[in-house]
């Protein structure tokens, strides 16, 4: 999957925590950063999943920071 992960490093929750910016509220997070990045991919196949069977528009991926 190709859509930007903004990753960073919560010390309240001891996690990093993962921001799919293109996809609304899909966030994810993991107690290491490899942890972290393989639950996006999860959120991210589940977000699309769930988005497909409500008959929503799927963002295509556009890379870095095209949302700002």
């Amino acid at each position: 999957m190709r859509y930007e992960l903004i990753i960073s490093w919560s010390k309240e929750d001891q996690a990093f925590l993962v921001e799919v910016s293109e996809l609304p509220c899909c966030m994810a997070d993991g107690s290491t950063y490899e942890e972290a990045v393989a639950s996006a991919q999860v959120v991210i196949a589940g977000w699309i999943e769930t988005a497909e069977s409500l008959g929503r528009p799927i963002p295509e991926p556009k890379g870095k920071l095209s949302y700002a």
